[in-house]
């Protein structure tokens, strides 16, 4: 029988998506990431996670204005698309220091032959043995390191379901295997990451660029998807490679790249309208009109949206600052448990024989409540139990005495009706504001230290 205990909260699957800010959004990457992302978003009993990976940006771009102007205009993209920020947690990787911090722990339990046989790694190995240089001439440590990053993006919100390419398999084979040892390692018959799964949805559009091969910037061959407006999209339209036949001939629907893009963008009765019309002989200028007026029919609504975003970006700072203080919700309990694994922290009492954490007036073998300045200059407090046990963190406030004056409100109270999230965390709240979170497990724990305190 396995005894180990979960982290998977019964009927809701997590599911957890990652875009690097170093590009422009184009048509390919909205019918092919963008847009099944956000409708899977939508499905009952799916817990989305959404972020900017900023960090990743750095591997494959040394130009910071890039960088910066990448992670609005995606932002903006996904925004305007019709992303319920509301509804999911959308974030910027850099804005949840935990991330980085699991980075670390995770590296420390990575064998080194794992990254070695990583794809794009070893691509670069070859590319530079092809060139007669040193295999790792012009490889960074963190082109070399990246899969520990992604684990981390991943194991950080425990999520149940990733969405890739097949490119990307083998990332998430490593994920598992990370996890994997971590659990053994710390895990203490619990485990205290989920074993993420593969989502490949074969259904999602492939689009082809305008020379017929997958569309992608390495080719040169996007459309556009809101840059430079209507004029741009027609632009790019006219440009799409076509066969010789004129008007009146019949096309070739099945192998025309057009009609691949006219489809990912039409209803199945609209497709089949087209196809008829190919067949008739419809001419590629006429063919290529018709997919710009469906392209733009969903689209243009879109692009006046992100035009606007643009036009305001501390719109799109406040949501992302919005999306990051809640996902630190997720990760900083988490983090205080990831902590007390590894030894970080010390769950009990030190060697010393004094209760951990205790300094100058605290009583050994009582409860503590110990308010602090964050180093964003907010004020937080730590629940300790009488062992020294760290039970909580506080969320943070300006003000210190509605802290003092909040977290004290819950000595005494009765917590066991409070009921967990769907993240599995039990939020303390009163007069709509939440003091902490916390684990399910522990609330019991936190009744009687504050109690004492």
């Amino acid at each position: 029988m396995n005894t180990k205990t979960s982290v998977n909260t019964p009927g809701v699957s997590r599911v957890l998506t990652g875009i690097t800010t170093s590009g422009t959004p184009h048509l390919g990457n909205y019918a092919g990431a963008i847009r099944p992302a956000i409708q899977s978003s939508t499905e009952p009993g799916v817990d989305a996670f959404f972020f900017l990976a900023d960090f990743h940006a750095l591997i494959k771009c040394a130009d910071p204005a890039r960088v910066a102007q990448s992670r609005m205009e995606i932002a903006a993209t996904w925004i305007a698309a019709g992303l319920d920020t509301d509804r999911v947690t959308f974030y910027r990787q850099s804005d949840v220091p935990e991330i980085p911090e699991l980075c670390w722990m995770l590296t420390c339990v990575t064998a080194k032959g794992l990254m070695n046989r990583a794809h794009a790694y070893k691509a670069s190995v070859d590319v530079n043995l092809a060139k007669g240089e040193e295999p790792d001439d012009g490889i960074t440590m963190g082109l070399f390191s990246y899969p520990v990053l992604m684990a981390a993006d991943i194991l950080m919100f425990n999520a149940h379901r990733v969405p890739v390419g097949r490119d990307q398999i083998q990332h998430l084979e490593m994920t598992r295997d990370i996890a994997q040892r971590f659990n053994h390692q710390y895990g203490g018959g619990r485990d205290l990451f989920v074993l993420p799964e593969v989502q490949i949805d074969e259904a999602v559009a492939t689009l082809p660029g305008l020379d017929g091969r997958k569309m992608s910037k390495s080719y040169n061959n996007t459309i556009p998807l809101f840059e430079g407006g209507a004029k741009a999209l027609k632009s790019a339209v006219a440009q799409i490679v076509t066969d010789s036949r004129l008007p009146g001939e019949p096309k070739d629907a099945d192998n025309s790249h057009l009609f691949t893009l006219y489809r990912a963008f039409a209803t199945h009765e609209q497709a089949i309208e087209f196809r008829k019309s190919l067949e008739d002989g419809l001419g590629w200028g006429d063919a290529k009109q018709a997919l710009c007026e469906r392209i733009e029919a969903q689209i243009g609504p879109m692009r006046a949206h992100y035009a606007d975003l643009m036009a305001h970006p501390e719109r799109i700072e406040d949501i992302l600052r919005a999306g990051a203080e809640k996902a630190r919700r997720t990760a900083v309990p988490f983090m205080m448990r990831l902590r007390e694994a590894v030894g970080l922290r010390q769950p009990a009492s030190t060697a010393g024989g004094k209760a951990a954490g205790t300094g100058k007036g605290a009583k050994a073998g009582q409860a503590r409540l110990v308010s602090f300045r964050d180093e964003d200059g907010r004020f937080r407090q730590r629940l300790f139990a009488a062992d020294g046990t760290e039970l909580l963190l506080s969320e943070p406030f300006g003000d210190p005495k509605v802290l003092n004056a909040l977290g004290r409100s819950f000595a005494g109270r009765d917590l066991s009706s409070l009921v967990a999230g769907t993240d599995g965390l039990v939020s303390l709240e009163s007069d709509g504001l939440c003091w902490a979170r916390c684990p399910a497990d522990r609330v019991n724990a936190v009744r009687m230290a504050l109690a004492q305190v």
